[in-house]
């Protein structure tokens, strides 16, 4: 036995110096061995023109494993034998070098976004052998000019060729079955698309901003087309339809199910006016969404339902007309309205200036000004109860609103993007601002949260970087993580004590910020709720506070002391002393008052000292606070071997001495017997 051993370490000598050979090349690679075969893992070679090796240690190379040349920049072409089966998940993704690669017939699988943003790959040839094109394997190769997919592929996944913007002809075989999500999405330099009877699905957005599409024809073979398969198509003038196809149909280049009852979509490239055929009953999710050359539509006395989003960042629409007749929506203005006026569904996206919102309306619906850049003004009236998700989302030209305190519901994204916004006022109605609900709207300078709001949701003013006034009613109880994300421009926030919760994030990027005043009710600060408050320089935790998230103060490099005054509270659920997160890439002291618990020698990193405070302290939590079995206890702070007097009043007015005790430590444990005598009784203490 005692033999065995030197035949193994020979053999791996053996493979460690074939590695080291600079004519074997192998020293550019690192590798693993499975069941007699090699799998590449890595290259560390100089780049230029890389051979991958057919065998090494007499075993085939078969796989070029996940993330083995991503972000190799200075590799310009690469061979791959053919022993290789398989090119693994982001095999060369981010290669901005590469130009060429050639893939043998043995290749049967190509990963996931093996070749994403390979910006500089020209040419590429897919074998025939491979049958299916993973998500993103070629997303944002944009120096593609030509893709020849060979037959026998039978599924194009999802973003396979997004943002492909060179990308000027592709030839789907008729083996493809299914076009995935986003797949050609973004081609901005694909100009026509034939796509064989063999497809029988097109993705959601399959061919979205495909600029330079003039036309597209839809073979019978097609029966499922996920939604807006041509979004943003802008020069798209004509959809046309096999008419034998069963599921759908055209008329006048316009999208539609077979039996004409629903229109699907509408070609973005069409200028002009357009009377919705009297045969539709349906209008569908985003099927005139962007048409930037519609100026007017006709919606017939049928139509009954119209999807969310239908006319949104319609540019050029200064006209939304109903029939008289309709039973379900009527317009006034050229606005769009249900058919009680109570109800406002989109304003038109090319109308500009100021608009007043008729008295009957009680809802503004969802994405109804949407991109609506050309209002200035708006009035809202008394009569509105809910505004809507994305309402008024990206309408860069408002400049102020007035949220009337008739409104109790804003909804997510309400008045994100709105980049004019300088003043808003917030109705007292409002209970809860909604997530994104004013996110990037980088002009707003001051914000005052009504008494009416209890929450404020993720990255409700994210990215308002111009606020430097904000001001939280004692009503809000949960601050949603990032909701003040990036908003460098506050100096200080003081926190109510109302607020139990302020979220992961909640004003991270707040470089601004130079106070904070955490409230008595915060009992949670999320994962990196100050990260990155580079003017921080000092805080104060509450005892409130029992919990803090990872990186609570993570980059603060200004910050240099944090007071606590109550026992230790967890780090992500452990003992903060075995923390090294909570004020990692600075350096400071942690605080605490003698007499709370928790503390070692260490708390999120920085080392701990005992806080002493310039007068006597009555601890606010735990340590026998409040009524006990033998009188009514609580625990006082200062410094060592100092004596302290306990004072009683029952009147505030009127104090009596009660005892002078000794601070032993730093603290002193009072109780008082007497206290159940006294109707009410309330203490203070001083320096003797």
């Amino acid at each position: 036995m005692k033999h065995q051993k030197y035949p193994n370490f020979l053999f791996l000598f053996a493979a460690l110096l074939v590695l080291a050979l600079p004519r074997s090349g192998w020293a550019q690679f690192d590798f693993t061995t499975n069941n007699g075969a090699i799998t590449i893992t890595g290259y560390t070679g100089p780049g230029g023109n890389v051979t991958i090796p057919s065998t090494t240690n007499g075993y085939p190379v078969t796989t070029i494993g996940t993330n083995a040349f991503d972000y190799q920049t200075t590799v310009t072409g690469v061979t791959i034998p053919d022993s290789v089966t398989s090119v693994g998940n982001y095999a060369f993704a981010q290669c901005l070098g590469l130009k060429r690669v050639v893939i043998p017939n043995s290749v049967t699988n190509i990963g996931l976004a093996a070749f994403e943003w390979c910006s500089g790959l020209t040419n590429v040839t897919i074998p025939a052998s491979v049958t299916s094109l993973s998500e993103e394997v070629f997303e944002g190769c944009s120096g593609l000019t030509n893709m020849i997919i060979p037959n026998g592929v039978v599924s194009i996944g999802v973003f396979a060729f997004g943002v492909c913007s060179g990308l000027t002809n592709v030839t789907i075989p008729n083996s493809v079955t299914n076009i995935g999500s986003y797949a050609f999405a973004g081609c901005s330099g694909l100009t026509s698309v034939v796509i064989f009877n063999s497809v029988t699905s097109i993705g959601l957005g399959a061919f979205e901003a495909c600029s330079g599409l003039a036309t597209v024809t839809i073979p019978s073979s097609v029966t499922n087309i996920m939604g807006w398969p041509f979004w943003k198509c802008s020069a798209l003038t004509n959809i046309a339809v096999d008419a034998a196809n069963p599921s759908y149909a055209s008329v006048g280049g316009v999208l539609f199910n077979a039996s004409l009852t629903a229109l699907i979509e509408y070609p973005a490239g069409v200028a002009g006016s357009y009377a919705i055929p009297n045969s539709v009953t349906n209008i569908g999710l985003n099927a005139f969404l962007s048409c930037s050359n519609l100026t007017s539509v006709t919606i017939g006395n049928s139509v009954t339902n119209i999807g969310f989003r239908a006319f949104d960042e319609c540019s050029g629409l200064t006209n939304i007309d109903v029939n008289a007749g309709n039973p379900s929506y009527a317009s006034a203005g050229g606005v769009l309205f249900n058919n009680t006026l109570t109800a406002l569904i989109q304003f038109p996206g090319g109308l500009t200036g100021s608009y007043a919102i008729p008295g009957t309306v009680t809802s503004i619906g969802p994405g109804a000004f949407e991109a609506c850049s050309g209002l200035a003004t708006v009035t809202i009236p008394g009569s509105v109860t809910n505004i809507g998700s994305s309402a008024f989302d990206g309408c860069s030209g408002l400049t102020g609103v007035a949220i009337p305190n008739s409104v109790t519901s804003l909804g997510n994204s309400a008045f994100s993007d709105c980049a004019g916004l300088t003043s808003v006022t917030i109705g007292n109605g409002v209970t809860d601002i909604g997530d994104t609900t004013f996110y990037d709207c980088s002009g707003l300078t001051r914000v005052v949260i009504p008494s009416s709001v209890i929450s404020i949701g993720r990255l409700a003013f994210g990215e308002c970087f111009g606020l430097t006034n904000l001001t939280i009613s004692d009503s809000v109880t949960n601050i949603g993580s990032y909701a003040f994300d990036a908003c460098s421009g506050l100096t200080g926030v003081v926190f109510p004590n109302s607020v139990t919760s302020i979220g992961i994030g909640a004003f991270s990027g707040c470089d601004g910020l130079t106070k904070v005043a955490i409230g008595n009710g915060v009992t949670s600060l999320g994962e990196g709720a100050f990260e990155f408050c580079w003017g921080l320089t000092s805080v104060t935790i509450p005892n409130s506070v029992t919990s803090l998230g990872e990186g609570a103060f993570n980059n603060c490099p200004s910050l240099y002391r944090a007071n606590f005054e109550g026992n230790a509270p967890s780090v992500n659920g452990g003992a903060g002393s075995a923390d090294s997160t909570v004020f990692s890439g600075e350096s400071g002291t942690v605080y605490y008052l003698p007499g709370t618990s928790g503390w070692g020698a260490t708390f999120g990193g920085w080392p701990t000292g005992q806080w002493y405070q310039p007068q006597p302290h009555i601890l606010g939590s735990g340590l026998g606070l409040g009524a006990q079995s033998n009188g009514f206890q609580f625990t006082i702070s200062w410094a060592t071997n100092t004596a302290v007097v306990v004072e009683a009043s029952t009147n505030l007015q009127n104090w009596t001495p009660v005892v002078t005790n000794t601070l032993i430590a730093g603290t002193n444990a009072f109780s008082d017997s007497t206290w159940s005598s006294h109707p009410q009784r309330f203490y203070r203490v001083r320096s003797e």
